[in-house]
């Protein structure tokens, strides 16, 4: 049984409907990503888990407790949800030092002073906040802060955390760093995780699995992996990797040797899809499915080197065909220019075919 089961949950903002009839469930141990767009709705759907949102109608349920159920006025109180916050500010009482924020917690749960004194100092170890716990917040750098704001959550021992966008005011090499460690915390503890980011890297790197919204509707929930190799729609598809997909729109015709994916510069047997003859579809494959060639092999396509984008240890180059711009990822380093022509081979097996009116994933099927 899932341990967070959410069922048709919405809530308005006055005519803004911030989410729209969400059905999730989130298994025990999890580390669930909530991912999209400014204003999808992901941090809305945080703060309804959490209780500091009421929705307008909808049923959550906690280890199959109802913690919240429109039909049945019912509404169980952040403090009695056994969950920890962690939000994008830390939320740090500026009066207050180290050992004071991390032990308000357990001073509300009336906790013996001896008891709370060791869980304080074995959870400020833990986080490698030692000798830290007499210094107020402001004499902490940005990641000592964050840390004493996920040890604030820890000390409680909840069994769910909720982090919204903990790390987004953190430098990149401070980033990296906290990610490993909130994965460290996940694993250890086994806590059931829900993670609000708008950084698809932290998504597909921490995740056991990432949901995916756009303006209050959920559009996927999968693996990392799945996300990014089998969007489910043009929406996941485009939103999901940097560079972003190659999308080439087309159509499905019929030819006597058999059906075909037509669209400059690309001309791909399918083995399906004959019910979908002469339907507009979108082809999209990733920058890294497709090799540059200085000269002309079967299949290849000409094109001319438009942009160059070192990127350390990979380059990122564009390549006009006709009208269409192409991103082609490359390990390594590139002796070509701007202008030079080259001939680009598309990895056939792992392009993915979209409706082009719906955005629905039609190929490959399964």
């Amino acid at each position: 049984m899932a341990l967070i089961e959410i069922e048709n949950l919405t809530k308005h903002f006055g005519e803004v409907v911030a989410v729209d009839r969400l059905d999730l469930q989130i298994e025990a141990g999890e580390f669930l990503t909530l991912l999209g767009p400014s204003g999808c709705g992901k941090t809305t759907v945080l703060r309804m888990i959490a209780g500091l949102e009421i929705p307008d109608q909808g049923e959550i349920r906690v280890g199959g407790k109802k913690v919240f159920a429109s039909r049945e006025g019912i509404f169980v109180p952040p403090a009695k949800r056994g969950v920890g916050l962690v939000f994008q500010s830390y939320a740090l009482w500026p009066h207050m030092n180290v050992f004071e924020n991390v032990a308000f917690g357990l001073q509300i749960q009336k906790q013996e002073k001896k008891d709370l004194a060791e869980r304080v100092d074995s959870t400020l170890n833990y986080m490698r906040l030692e000798g830290l716990g007499q210094r107020y917040p402001q004499q902490l750098s940005g990641g000592q802060q964050q840390r004493v704001a996920l040890a604030r959550m820890l000390v409680t021992q909840p069994a769910i955390f909720l982090m919204d966008e903990p790390l987004s005011n953190l430098d990149a090499k401070l980033r990296m760093e906290m990610r490993a460690e909130i994965k460290r915390l996940h694993r250890e503890s086994k806590a059931t995780t829900v993670y609000v980011t708008h950084d698809q890297n932290e998504a597909l790197t921490m995740s056991t699995k990432v949901a995916v919204m756009n303006k209050g509707v959920l559009q996927q929930v999968a693996p990392p992996q799945e996300i990014y190799k089998r969007p489910s729609n043009l929406f996941v598809a485009d939103f999901i990797g940097s560079p972003t997909i190659n999308l080439i729109p087309g159509r499905i015709v019929k030819k006597t040797e058999g059906v075909f994916f037509e669209g400059t510069p690309l001309f791909i047997p399918i083995p399906f899809l004959g019910d979908c003859i002469n339907r507009k579809v979108v082809g999209a494959l990733r920058p890294e499915d497709i090799r540059i060639c200085t000269e002309a092999q079967a299949g290849s396509v000409s094109a001319r080197i438009y942009a160059i984008l070192p990127a350390g240890s990979e380059v990122i180059l564009q390549a006009r065909t006709g009208d269409l711009t192409l991103s082609i990822r490359k390990m390594g380093e590139t002796s070509l220019d701007v202008g030079d022509e080259v001939h680009l081979l598309f990895s056939l097996e792992s392009i993915l075919l979209y409706d082009q009116e719906s955005g629905a994933l039609l190929y490959p099927l399964g």
